[in-house]
Formats: structure tokens, sequence, C-alpha cells
């Protein structure tokens, strides 16, 4: 296997396992651009592989071959929906953020879990018989070095993803509702004593982070496991909570640090088949993503720095 082919190999492979992380930390994102930290992205995309899986077992008879997109607007509701929990408990309640972003967190796995063992009577679902396709890009996939390595055995869901990163760049930095975003998250009584409503802001942003954590875990359970069980989002959440820190709070820099997580989850995946690679114990490839994970942050938590007010309730006349 040349250098090339290992490339060839691991390129798509990263991407494919980035996706999820992706719209996860973009979500997160936004979140915190308001002021508002959200540690409860891994019970949101819990909460969207559990709904997308359930939705795509009950009716993959009926949408066909749509039926996992339409499991990602399931799931996105779903996951929108306990966001709010999170906003009216961080917003209007002004309880410890950290502490109710945890609380999502557990209420995710157990409800999810709990509804599993009801509805299918064992630890698991079943698995879904209708997912996401791989093809290759029409023309694009026929350029050389460039089409196999971006353009051959894709999912429709990477550029999904990466889309959606480009998308909340611009609406976050270009648009006068992400500068409203960024007034509340920076300085929410200049922005109040400007006309913006800062909990409705919150809100939003809030509802933003948790349906594009619910679409992320979706694509999640529908393109890697297959299926929804006590280990499917495994530690997913949080790693794109890792990638949103180590990507400065940036939309870009988010994605830029989820295909790095990617990349290194593929490694881990793929590694056996790869020359020298294969060499390595197992083991050290399966815990190579968090341990990336834990260096990043340790390297970069120091000197990336959050919005002014995030993590901080605010209340109105309060300097």
């Amino acid at each position: 296997m040349t250098f090339l082919d290992v490339l060839y190999f691991i390129i798509p492979s990263a991407i494919f396992y980035a996706a999820p992380l992706i719209l996860v930390a973009i979500g997160g994102v936004f979140s915190e651009k308001s002021g508002v930290v959200n540690i409860g992205l891994e019970g949101l995309m819990v909460m969207g592989a559990f709904v997308g899986i359930l939705f795509n077992l009950l009716f993959a008879d009926t949408f066909g071959a749509a039926t996992p997109w339409i499991s990602l607007i399931a799931a996105m509701v779903a996951a929108l929906l306990l966001s709010l929990l999170h906003a009216v408990a961080s917003i209007s309640f002004r309880a410890d953020q950290v502490v109710s972003g945890v609380a999502i967190n557990l209420l995710a796995v157990a409800l999810s879990l709990y509804l599993v063992k009801r509805i299918f009577d064992k630890g698991q679902t079943d698995f879904i018989t209708e997912r996401f396709a791989r093809y290759d890009v029409p023309f694009l996939s026929d350029i050389p070095f460039i089409g196999p390595l971006f353009f051959t055995s894709v999912y429709n869901t990477s550029f999904f993803a990466i889309a959606v990163a480009f998308i909340a760049w611009f609406v976050i930095y270009k648009t006068p509702f992400g500068l409203r975003l960024r007034a509340v998250g920076e300085h929410p009584m200049a922005a109040d004593t400007m006309g913006v409503n800062v909990a409705r802001m919150r809100y939003v942003a809030v509802m933003i982070s948790g349906a594009l954590a619910g679409i992320g875990g979706a694509i999640y359970a529908q393109t890697i496991t297959n299926d929804f069980g006590h280990a499917t989002i495994n530690g997913q959440g949080f790693m794109a909570l890792a990638a949103m820190i180590f990507g400065k709070w940036h939309p870009l820099g988010a994605m830029g640090a989820a295909l790095f997580f990617g990349f290194a989850q593929s490694l881990s995946i793929v590694g056996s088949s790869i020359p020298y690679i294969q060499e390595i114990p197992n083991v050290f490839l399966l815990i190579l993503p968090y341990v990336l994970t834990i260096f990043a942050l340790a390297g970069f938590i120091g000197r990336a720095n959050a919005p002014l007010a995030n993590g901080k309730p605010y209340i109105k006349g309060q300097r």
C-alpha cells in the first residue's frame, strides 16, 4: 500500500467520522457565543441518536429511501425540545449552567435507555434497514488526486456538515442576528441598552444548539452504528465540546478541530489495515481520540478566549 493509497483510504474516513462532530460543535458555538455554556451537548446528541433510530425503524416502510433524512428532522425537534429545559433553567431561572448541562446529559441517557427497554424489551434497538448511502460525486470523483480523496465513496451528510459550518460563519459574523448574538455574549447590558432582548437571543441560540446536536446524533447513529444502545454516543458530545474550544469558539475553527478529531477516530478504526500503524496495539488506537482531546484542551483552553459573558446569567439592570 503506497502513501497515496493510505491517504485515499483514511481521508474520506476522517471526514465521515467528523461530520457529526462538526454539527454538534457548531451548535455549541451558537450557544456559547450568546453567553450560555452548554455542557449538555452529549445528552442532546444522545436524544437525537435515539429519536433518529426510532423514527427510522418505525417509518422505514412509509418513507423508504427518504427515511434517514426525515429522521434527522425528528431528531432535531426532539433535541431542540430537550434543550429548552437547559434554556429555562439557565436563562429564566438563572441556575448554574454547568449543573444544568450535566442534568441534561443524565436525563437524556436515562430516558432514552428506559424507552428502548420499554419499546424493544432489550438493551438496544434493532438495526435500521434504511441508511445513508455512499456514492461517487459525478465528474468530481474523476479529478486526479482530489477526486479519490474527497469525492469518492462519500456521504451527503459530510457535505451537509461542512456547508452548515460555512453558513454558521456567515450568520454569526455577517448578519444583524449574528451581531446581536455576539453582543449578548460579550456585553449583555450594553446589548440590552440598545434594545436587544437578551433572554430571547439566548433562548434562540440554545435552541439552535439543541437542533444541531440532535441532527449530529442522528447522523452518527444512522451512518456509524446503525442502531441505538447505551454505548452509541460514547463521549462524542464531549469531543465536540472540545472541538469547539480547540477551534476558539469560531465556526470554521470548530470544523477544523472536528476534522482533526475525526481523523483520530478514523485512525482508531481503520488503522489495523494500514502498514506500520497496524503494528501498534489496538488499545492505543482506540484511546487515541480521547488522549488527543485531553491534549488539545490542556494546550489551548488557556489561550482560547471564550465570550466575556459566557456562563454568566444576566439580570436586567444589573451592572
